[in-house]
């Protein structure tokens, strides 16, 4: 037996070579390769859509916007051009989800550092209070890096309109407050071409890390 092994040891280790190859070929072609979805106001729950918009299946991408930064910088589409993104909304006295949605928000921003195609945006819903020096020492508190993290205040009607019509993010407040914003612990992925490509609970670290393989993804597209 011995002997007859070592006779044909070349072609037992080609045909063993071989077959790792065919079946590495085979399980590639058969794993599903990973695609993420383009969501459109038809695709998301009607509660988060401006009603003139829950109609619309196709080609829904991020409107143009002008809002004002923690460093009293105007801040347009353009500084987003070409860009991932995730956006978000809070307020710097909110003492329950928005915390730790910074806090993750930070980490994001750690974990993309040196990528400039990866950037973050996120908007007051209350900008009565969030001033641009309130949004400074906010921004100082978590460490934003001002090249990459943008939190924007500016014009309540328009950050609504950003959130409900763009976003498709946040459910609409009480009916006697037209432009009040119930909270939302929403995260939203942008692609380079301004569609919506995801939705993560800003809260949960599980969906942090499914975002920043989704961010990578896009990245690597």
């Amino acid at each position: 037996m011995l002997r007859i092994l070592k006779k044909y040891r070349i072609f037992l280790g080609v045909f063993l070579v071989f077959s790792a190859v065919v079946l590495s070929l085979f399980y590639s072609a058969l794993k599903p390769k990973k695609t993420l979805p383009i969501f459109n106001p038809s695709d998301v729950n009607p509660e988060l859509v401006d009603s003139t918009i829950q109609y619309k299946r196709k080609y829904h991408t991020i409107a143009d916007f002008s809002f004002v930064n923690q460093n009293g910088k105007t801040i347009t589409q353009k500084d987003y051009e070409g860009k991932i993104y995730v956006a978000d909304f809070f307020f710097t006295t909110c003492g329950s989800i928005c915390p730790k949605m910074t806090t993750n928000l930070s980490d994001i921003q750690k974990v993309f550092a040196n990528d400039p195609k990866v950037k973050l945006l996120s908007h007051t819903v209350f900008p009565e209070t969030d001033s641009v020096p309130v949004l400074k020492a906010y921004a100082k508190k978590y460490k934003v890096d001002a090249s990459k993290w943008n939190l924007v205040t500016g014009d309540k009607k328009e950050i609504y309109t950003m959130a409900r019509k763009s976003y498709l993010a946040v459910k609409l407040g009480e009916p006697s407050e037209l432009y009040d914003m119930v909270h939302t612990e929403n995260f939203v992925l942008v692609d380079t071409k301004k569609r919506v490509r995801g939705f993560y609970d800003g809260t949960n670290k599980e969906d942090m890390k499914r975002l920043i393989d989704d961010i990578r993804f896009l990245s690597a597209e």
